[in-house]
C-alpha cells in the first residue's frame, strides 16, 4: 500500500527514526553538481477538476468531445476520480447478497450510511437501500401510498419526467389504479386549480416533481395541502439530487410536509453511461416504514455488545410472495448506491451547496444570454439548472451545424409536449464552460 508523508510531523518522525536532521541528508551520497538547486519549472498545484479538464482538453486535439447541454433526467456532473477507486475496494465485495451479515459487513455498513445521508438530504425519517432507478421509485411510491390509504386513484403532474410517467402507466395498466394527469400553468408549474379539482376522496397519492421536467421549481407545501385536504399522500419526485444542495428539502414536516420521496441518485457520482444502470431511492415518514419496499439495513449489537449491521424489518421471503409481497423488488443497485454514498461523503453539506450554486448560476447565465440574443425562454417561474427555450429556427435545421461544432444542444420537446412547438430543454451543469455556453447561444440564435 502506498504511503504519502503529508505532514511535517510525520516527515520529522521518519527522519528521527533514520537518525537524520534534514531531508537533504537523504541525498548526501549524490554529488553536489548533480543536484538541482532550484524548484522544478512546473506550474503550481491544481485541483483535481482542473487537472481532469487539462487532460480532456489535451485529448480533444486527437478526438474532440462534445459539449453537452442534455439533461432530462440524466445529468453530467463532475465525478471525482477516487469514486471508482474506492468503489472497487474489496470491503464491498460479497459472494452473493448481504443476507449473511457475518460476511457482508462492508456492504451492509455502506448501505446504512447511504440511508442515513439520504434522510439528512431529504429531511425524511427513514430511507431504503435503494431501488432500480427513479422511474421504478415513483411506481413503488404510488403502490406504497395505495397500501397505506386503501385507495387506488393516482393524481400525477404532467410535468413529471415523461418516461417516469410511461413506466407508471405500463405497470398500472392492467391493475385497478386509475391515473389522472394534471397539466401545467403559464409559469411552467403545476396548475393548482386543476390539481384541486382532480383530488378526491378516492385519491391515494398526488405525485409532483421539483424541479420539474421543465426545470421550474414547485412548491411542496401547496401540493401537500391539496393532497392532505382529501386524506391523500404527497409523493415528491426528484430527478437530480444535486438540486437539494440549495432547494428546501422535501421533508416530512407535519401536515404540510412530503409523505414519500421518490428520487433518482444518478447525479451523485453515477456515470451517465448509455442510460444506466442508475439507482433510485425511497424515503418516507417512520410511521410508514412497514410499507416501505426493498431492503432496509439497521444497526444491531451482537452478544458481546459490538456494533454491526443487518437487513431488518422484512425477511427475504417477503419479496417473493407474489401478490402478497410488499414489492417484487428484492435487491438494490448496491454498486451505484455506493458511488452515490462516496459522492455525498466527499462533498458534504457545504460542498453540495457550492455545487448547486454553480449549476444555478451557469443556467441563469445561459438563459439570460439566449433571451438577450432574441430567443424566447419559456416559463418565468424560478428554475434550477434546466430551462425551456423556443427556437426561431427548427432544431432539425440547426442539427448539422451543432453536430459539426460538437455540441449537444438539449432535448427537443415536441415528442412529449407537442403544444410547445419548436421548444428545446437545455441543461447547464457545473461541467459547462462559459466558452461552450456562448457557443451554444450563438448557434441557437444564428439568423
Amino acid at each position: 500500500m502506498r504511503f504519502l508523508p503529508t505532514s511535517d510531523t510525520i516527515r520529522g518522525q521518519m527522519l528521527a527514526d533514520l537518525g537524520l536532521n534534514h531531508a537533504d541528508e537523504l541525498f548526501s551520497h549524490i554529488p553536489e553538481y548533480c543536484r538541482l538547486q532550484r524548484p522544478l519549472a512546473i506550474p503550481p498545484g491544481q485541483s483535481e477538476a482542473e487537472i481532469v479538464r487539462y487532460f480532456r482538453q489535451a485529448a480533444a486535439a486527437n478526438a474532440p468531445g462534445f459539449a453537452s447541454f442534455l439533461g432530462a433526467g440524466a445529468y453530467h456532473h463532475f465525478r471525482p476520480a477516487h469514486i471508482d477507486m474506492l468503489a472497487g475496494r474489496g470491503e464491498w465485495f460479497t459472494a452473493y447478497t448481504p443476507y449473511q451479515p457475518e460476511i457482508s459487513q462492508g456492504t451492509l455498513q455502506s448501505i446504512f450510511e447511504f440511508q442515513t445521508m439520504v434522510c439528512q438530504l431529504t429531511g425524511q425519517e427513514v430511507a431504503n437501500a435503494g431501488v432500480y432507478d427513479g422511474s421504478t421509485a415513483l411506481h413503488e411510491a404510488c403502490m406504497m401510498a395505495a397500501r397505506i390509504t386503501g385507495r387506488s386513484q393516482l393524481v400525477v403532474a404532467r410535468t413529471i419526467h415523461p418516461q417516469y410517467r410511461e413506466v407508471l402507466h405500463t405497470l398500472t395498466r392492467y391493475r385497478d389504479f386509475p391515473l389522472v394527469e394534471v397539466g401545467y400553468a403559464a409559469d411552467g408549474r403545476l396548475d393548482a386549480t386543476a390539481l384541486a379539482a382532480a383530488v378526491s376522496a378516492s385519491t391515494a397519492a398526488v405525485a409532483v416533481q421539483s424541479p420539474n421536467f421543465f426545470g421550474t421549481i414547485e412548491e411542496w407545501q401547496a401540493a401537500a395541502a391539496a393532497a392532505h385536504a382529501h386524506g391523500a399522500l404527497l409523493i415528491a419526485v426528484v430527478t437530480d439530487p444535486v438540486s437539494l444542495g440549495l432547494l428546501p428539502p422535501p421533508a416530512a414536516d407535519g401536515d404540510d410536509g412530503v409523505d414519500i420521496v421518490a428520487m433518482e441518485m444518478q447525479g451523485f457520482g453515477i456515470p451517465v453511461g448509455f442510460g444506466g444502470p442508475y439507482a433510485g431511492v425511497l424515503a418516507t415518514r417512520e410511521k410508514f416504514v412497514r410499507n416501505l419496499p426493498g431492503r432496509l439495513v439497521g444497526e444491531a449489537r451482537d452478544r458481546e455488545g459490538r456494533r454491526g449491521f443487518v437487513l431488518t424489518l422484512s425477511t427475504r421471503e417477503q419479496h417473493i410472495r407474489r401478490e402478497k409481497a410488499t414489492s417484487n423488488i428484492c435487491t438494490n443497485e448496491a454498486l451505484c448506491v455506493l458511488m452515490a454514498s462516496i459522492f455525498m461523503a466527499t462533498y458534504g453539506p457545504e460542498g453540495l451547496r457550492e455545487l448547486a450554486l454553480q449549476n444555478l448560476s451557469k443556467a441563469a447565465y445561459a438563459a439570460q444570454a439566449l433571451q438577450a440574443a432574441g430567443a424566447e425562454v419559456l416559463f418565468p417561474a424560478p428554475r434550477f439548472h434546466e430551462f425551456v427555450v423556443r427556437l426561431k429556427t427548427p432544431l432539425e435545421t440547426l442539427q448539422p451545424v451543432l453536430t459539426r461544432e460538437r455540441i449537444i444542444a438539449g432535448l427537443a420537446l415536441a415528442r412529449h409536449y407537442p403544444e410547445l412547438g419548436n421548444a428545446l430543454l437545455v441543461c447547464v451543469t457545473e461541467t459547462a464552460t462559459r466558452a461552450d455556453i456562448d457557443r451554444l447561444v450563438g448557434l441557437l440564435t444564428k439568423p
